[in-house]
């Protein structure tokens, strides 16, 4: 059973499925469509329809993330320092 709780982060499932899941269908999954995923739409994409493209689009991505640095910071507490580091890079 996940852990819920009223502020970020509220997923920590590392299950699958689950916020914190490096695999398919998991928010950390670095795969196609993941969440973690730096390719065509995926969460981590620079371009149009990705997560960290910061041109104009005619649908937006949304995300239920913490403020950049926080996410930044609790990755590299839980151990996922490559993804902190991807993430850091794109944000200078």
């Amino acid at each position: 059973m996940p852990i819920m709780t009223n502020t970020w982060l509220r997923d920590q499932y590392t299950g699958p499925g689950g916020g914190l899941y490096t695999g398919p269908g998991g928010g950390m999954y670095t795969g196609p469509g993941g969440g973690a995923y730096t390719g065509p739409g995926g969460g981590m994409y620079t371009g149009p329809g990705g997560g960290m493209y910061n041109g104009p689009c005619a649908t937006p991505y949304r995300s239920n993330i913490p403020p950049w640095t926080v996410l930044v910071n609790h990755l590299r507490t839980i151990g996922l320092t490559d993804l902190a580091d991807l993430i850091q890079q794109h944000l200078q």
